[in-house]
């Protein structure tokens, strides 16, 4: 059953110090919910918290952790459990990009990518979702009022949905997310644990201005970001409209949820026509 509210509920964001993570840490806040906002950059995970607290989530707390840390993972779950309790929500949201043609990405990219954006959501699904499971076995059963067991939304994106030229590293991690909250969501189910994908298109966040461009020198590298970055602005989709999107899907337990007009339109033909998709993943992209 998806939760019909947030008041008194306990919500871990990673990825929180910025971006969409922030918006969604926010927005969970602002409807009551106590939030823990984690990222590698903890200064930044300490302003959120402190957002959050402005907003009523008196006990936001703020943590460093690396989501492609294994052990890392480990001793952050132990301690919200130890130090609260188990999580009612979990947002995997931290990720990155990297960018440029499949035979300039190196080895050290994809595993820096892969480790932060499907390491990291295997890591808080897997930790997170074996103590909401374990929480809900050890309620008793109440057939009139079932246990909700909570409920684990992965941020992919509608790069997932489509291959690309430019993108093969970012959209294969992606994609895995989507198939991975599928597969997770068939498994949990019994559990009363919903499993969300949210899969946005173009969002004003700083993901390209951070992002790591191969195939290229510094200089053009610097160009491109920069360039590609005014573009993402342009499209003026902020990331509070995805926190948005979000909120209603843990309300109303959706299993995918493409977000934004080109969200909506990639996810639509890789259904209807993804041969369109292959195609189109052949040209080249024009901030080249």
């Amino acid at each position: 059953m998806p939760l019909a509210h947030f008041d008194g509920a306990l919500a871990v964001i990673t990825g929180a110090g910025s971006g969409l993570g922030r918006a969604i840490t926010l927005a969970l806040a602002e409807r009551g919910a106590t939030v823990v906002a984690a990222d590698i950059d903890l200064p930044a995970a300490e302003r959120t918290a402190e957002l959050a607290r402005t907003l009523g989530s008196d006990g936001a707390a703020a943590f460093e952790v690396d989501v492609s840390d294994a052990a890392a993972m480990e001793s952050f779950a132990a301690e919200v459990r130890e130090s609260r309790r188990v999580p009612d929500i979990v947002v995997n949201n931290a990720g990155i990009a990297v960018a440029g043609p499949f035979l300039d990405t190196g080895v050290e990219d994809w595993e820096r990518i892969i480790g932060v954006n499907l390491w990291g959501v295997v890591h808080g699904s897997r930790l997170f979702g074996k103590q909401m499971v374990d929480r809900v076995r050890a309620l008793p059963t109440k057939p009139d009022k079932p246990n909700f067991g909570g409920h684990i939304v992965n941020i992919a994106s509608a790069a997932g949905f489509a291959p690309s030229r430019e993108l093969p590293a970012y959209s294969t991690t992606k994609a895995a997310v989507v198939m991975l909250s599928a597969c997770l969501r068939a498994e949990l189910a019994g559990s009363r644990i919903g499993v969300t994908a949210v899969c946005p298109g173009f969002v004003g966040t700083s993901i390209v201005r951070n992002a790591t461009l191969v195939g290229v020198s510094g200089d053009e590298a610097r160009r491109l970001r920069e360039r590609g970055d005014r573009a993402l602005q342009a499209r003026r989709y902020p990331p509070e409209k995805v926190a948005e999107r979000v909120v209603a899907a843990i309300v109303k337990n959706k299993p995918v949820v493409p977000v934004n007009l080109e969200g909506h339109l990639i996810h639509a033909m890789s259904r209807i026509s993804p041969g369109s998709l292959r195609l189109l993943a052949r040209v080249p992209a024009p901030l080249r």
